[in-house]
């Protein structure tokens, strides 16, 4: 095992690379190798198995994939290395830069394949060969049992976030994967921590490979102001826009949510209000994600609102503000949002909006960043009318200095003539019109804050998470006067207790039940459901509620509001080759048709009122 950190002596060069794509990195604009770099770049080009234990944001692309490009045969248009990821958002992230770095590399091909994309666009490009395949586990098993994706060649096999793919239930599809491909090749297994199962499977496919551990970098907080406000009381976007607009030193800011929907439904309300903002999602394609940013650089927009993969890479010395509007899931993601700002030896400042409900997740970013994060007092409102009028100073003093006031001074002469009043009338009346758009004062109250429950101290959820009903005496099982557990009725369709409905960190806002023709009499585990829908819809796994599976059918609850690309691609989902024909469910309130009775996680059992 080795552990190292960042040195400046060490260059690409150092590290074993050819000439062209060392000339390849230089025209990028890439100095020095990251740690992980420096570490795996040459053990990977002696072609030894690896893993790699790093968190993100710290160069693993790279990493594995410039020695990928090395070992490339381009006259050989068959797939030589196979690169597993957990999301098609990083499969396509990981395919871009794999696509960039063989610039000087005439005639290679780089294929990504996942969910939701054409299966004919998919086998076009790879009957034309693709030298290097990246792509979702589900996707890559459908194409090797319809035998349109052969490994026979492959030299080289990538588990990219391998913790994250049994985070979200793949673990058995990547074995699966792994157990075709064939014995004489090279994998390297990249994951941020090393859960046991995750140990078993690099026991059972690696041959004596070398381990690297990169510690995570905290010290990037350290020239970074990190203040927290506890959302209670207020709108978060009204006190979005009051603490923007009282912020010292205020220039650009990056702000930060969950969703792609929500990039653009905070844009559009920023702008609405007067702010030069912008969305930076993964929708947008890589040309629109580069003007965005330019723009943010030239100053022709002052807000990005992102989410965390679209973020990734930004680098604009003139962001002196982060927002996490929505907490980030874990502590890593927080300290690689943050370090959007601070940079160029500036200073920054990191604003944390947290829920009631996910103060645990503050004090995980606190023991993490080894820093105190300090709560936020909301600007009243006679706070944000001073900063107006200061501004409103401001800008009057400079017209005041400026020449060509002659004509206008005539203007509120006669005006005062004309109306009988004294020109600071006048003057006021035109401060009253010019600050309609923007009122120097604020209508309502200020609102008052609660401070945190002692109680308040659960993991938040996706969305946000739904208070959990306390148990009493109705979350357990019921049994009859006999003292006999309760019979099934006219049906054979119902979970048994080894198929406990999966429980999600219960995401907040309003979920959607959904039935679906696939059970487990087809085969169907959870994991397969979740698979699907995360691949083919490109729903997140922590977005996806509670799955309850029967016989010949399922339920599972989404959220609300989904967008109608990802109901079309649900639709034509299949489940291992089933259609999963989804569709909303009319059943009962528990997601049981008639006639079934449904084991809901609780332990708590339901019966029609006719039983017994």
């Amino acid at each position: 095992m080795s552990s190292t950190e960042a040195t400046n002596a060490l260059s690409f060069a150092d590290l074993g690379l050819s000439a062209s794509l060392l000339k390849t990195l230089t025209d990028i604009g890439y100095e020095t190798p990251s740690p992980i770099q420096a570490e795996c770049i040459p053990i990977l080009l002696q072609g030894r198995d690896l893993i790699g234990q790093a968190q993100t944001g710290t160069g693993k692309t790279a990493a594995f994939a410039l020695p990928l490009m090395e070992q490339i045969d381009v006259k050989l248009t068959k797939p030589q290395a196979l690169v597993l990821t957990p999301t098609r958002e990083l499969a396509i992230q990981v395919a871009e830069a794999l696509q960039s770095y063989a610039k000087n590399l005439p005639g290679f091909h780089v294929l990504p394949i996942y969910g939701g994309q054409s299966y004919t666009i998919q086998l076009k490009q790879l009957s034309r060969g693709a030298h290097i395949v990246v792509g979702t586990p589900g996707r890559v098993m459908d194409h090797i049992e319809r035998k349109t994706l052969n490994l026979d060649h492959l030299k080289t096999m990538v588990l990219d976030e391998a913790d994250e793919m049994l985070r979200m239930g793949f673990i058995d599809d990547v074995e699966w994967i792994l157990e075709r491909t064939p014995a004489q090749h090279q994998t390297a297994l990249f994951s941020a921590t090393m859960p046991e199962q995750i140990r078993r499977v690099a026991q059972k496919y690696l041959v004596e490979p070398r381990e690297i551990k990169i510690k995570s970098a905290t010290a990037t907080v350290a020239a970074i102001r990190q203040v927290y406000w506890q959302v209670s009381g207020m709108h978060k976007l009204d006190a979005l826009t009051r603490i923007l607009e009282v912020e010292d030193n205020f220039d650009a800011a990056i702000i930060f949510v969950r969703t792609k929907n929500s990039t653009v439904e905070l844009a559009d309300k920023l702008s609405a209000r007067g702010y030069a903002a912008a969305a930076l999602n993964g929708d947008l394609n890589q040309q629109m994600r580069e003007r965005v940013i330019e723009q943010l650089k030239s100053g022709a927009l002052d807000i990005v609102v992102a989410t965390d993969v679209a973020a990734r890479g930004i680098d604009v010395p003139r962001v002196s503000h982060v927002v996490n509007y929505d907490i980030p899931y874990d502590t890593e993601a927080y300290v690689h949002r943050i370090g959007r700002t601070g940079r160029a030896g500036r200073t920054g400042n990191a604003i944390l909006f947290v829920a009631p409900r996910e103060v645990s997740m503050l004090r995980s970013i606190e023991r993490a960043t080894r820093s105190p994060i300090a709560p936020l007092t909301l600007p009243s409102r006679a706070d944000v009318t001073n900063k107006r009028v200061a501004d409103f100073k401001a800008s009057v003093a400079e017209v005041l200095n400026a020449e060509g006031l002659d004509f206008f001074s005539n203007i509120v002469s006669q005006i005062a003539e004309e109306q009988n009043v004294s020109a600071e009338e006048v003057a006021a009346a035109l401060a009253m019109m010019s600050q309609k758009s923007k009122p120097l004062q604020i209508p309502g109250e200020d609102p008052v804050a609660r401070p945190f429950a002692a109680a308040d101290t659960r993991r938040p959820g996706s969305f946000g998470e739904r208070d959990r009903k306390p148990r009493s005496d109705e979350s357990r099982p019921r049994f009859d006067d006999r003292g006999a557990k309760p019979r099934a009725e006219g049906s054979s369709d119902r979970p048994r207790f080894e198929d406990k409905p999966r429980r999600a960190a219960a995401p907040a806002g309003d979920m959607v039940r959904y039935r679906i023709d696939v059970g487990r009499d087809h085969g169907v585990q959870v994991k397969d459901i979740v698979g699907a829908i995360a691949n083919e819809a490109g729903i997140e796994s922590r977005f996806i509620g509670r799955i309850a599976l029967y016989d010949e059918s399922s339920t599972v609850e989404l959220p609300s509001g989904m967008p109608p690309e990802a109901n079309n691609a649900l639709k034509r989902t299949r489940v291992r080759g089933i259609p999963i024909n989804m569709r909303q469910d009319e059943g009962r309130p528990d997601g049981a048709s008639d006639g079934e009775r449904k084991f809901d996680g609780e332990r708590k059992f339901k019966k029609k009122p006719s039983s017994y």
